[in-house]
């Protein structure tokens, strides 16, 4: 039998993260192609987590608790120390970025070289979201958020470098490492999703201009802290279990306990993400400045919301590093619906 080889007759061409970045650099803030040469760090960082992840399950080195635990009181995995201390040589290195504040350290960095030191920008971090399930292979990921400094420049970066409200960030974005590799980020431009494609070693823009659904059928949250929340929440949730939603038809449920893929997945196909406060903790337990500022800035530009429940996230003052907030995060329509039922 004779094979035959399909070739398309006309293919479009592969746009990269690069070409991507030099093509709408005008967009970008202050843009003087510093900006530009740091999100190309953020991208060859993720791609040594991305490889990393990969061989997980074959090295023992980076599979596994790390046997301490973190300033959140969470079990180090070895790849949270991995990631962690890739992405901080990758801004050290780079130059662009004076200091850095990461989930997985007590206290913000402030890079001591002059290069550094001259560098016009701060990075606030998770290297490794959803670590938990790094032992049982299901998706993880890395958020970013990044913001001018306020300190002078030349001069060390300061904690108030770091506690900067979500709405002056300058670009966000996050990595999930799943059954492929994206990098999705915004400038304040609309949102972009690049895959990496392992063949070339290079992210290639797959999802341009991404727009969350207005509203879905989703829902994600860990129900088993339902009985801990306050009334209003558990009726959203039966709200969302029933007929008389605003689909006619009730919503699934879709838990994934890794924020990153939560979101990607409610991104693209529409739906709400939830963590509250509950009696267990009653801040919540999700970081304002490392997984619900960048988020909240992405869901925004997509035409999202992300609420506490009775306040705009991005509005929020930060007081301190590790600060937690109740997040509420997703289709504008199904946010909307949840904080109506919030006393």
């Amino acid at each position: 039998m004779r094979a035959f080889l399909f070739i398309p007759s006309r293919m479009s061409k592969l746009i990269t993260l690069n070409e991507f970045i030099l093509k709408n650099q005008s967009d970008f803030p202050f843009a003087t192609g510093e900006l530009s040469r740091l999100l190309n760090d953020i991208a060859v960082a993720s791609k040594i987590v991305s490889r990393d992840v990969r061989k997980a399950g074959l090295v023992d080195h980076i599979l596994g608790a790390q046997g301490e635990k973190n300033v959140q009181g969470e079990d180090q995995q070895k790849l949270d120390v991995v990631a962690d201390l890739a992405f901080i040589k990758a801004f050290e290195l780079g130059g662009e970025v004076c200091g850095i504040a990461s989930e997985e350290n007590d206290d913000f960095l402030a890079f001591s070289n002059e290069i550094s030191k001259n560098g016009n920008y701060v990075v606030l971090f998770d290297p490794l979201d959803g670590s938990s399930n790094i032992d049982v292979n299901v998706s993880i990921g890395t958020i970013f958020s990044i913001y001018r400094r306020l300190s002078p420049k030349g001069t060390p970066a300061t904690e108030e470098d770091m506690l900067q409200c979500g709405t002056a960030q300058v670009a966000s974005g996050y990595v999930l490492y799943g059954s492929s590799t994206m990098l999705v980020y915004t400038t304040g431009n609309g949102v972009n999703g690049f895959t990496l494609d392992p063949s070339i070693g290079e992210y290639c823009l797959s999802h341009p201009n991404m727009k969350m659904p207005e509203n879905g059928r989703l829902y994600a949250m860990n129900e088993g802290n339902i009985n801990e929340c306050e009334g209003g929440l558990k009726e959203y949730i039966s709200y969302c279990q029933s007929r008389e939603n605003q689909t006619g038809m009730p919503y699934s449920g879709r838990y994934i306990g890794s924020l990153v893929a939560d979101f990607h997945r409610n991104l693209i196909k529409g739906g709400i993400y939830i963590y509250p406060d509950v009696l267990s903790a009653p801040e919540g337990k999700l970081r304002l400045l490392y997984e619900c500022n960048p988020l909240a800035f992405i869901a925004e530009q997509a035409g999202g919301l992300a609420s506490t429940g009775r306040k705009r996230i991005l509005e929020i003052k930060p007081e301190r590093l590790h600060q937690r907030v109740p997040y509420y995060v997703g289709s504008k329509t199904m946010v909307e619906k949840a904080v109506s039922f919030l006393k």
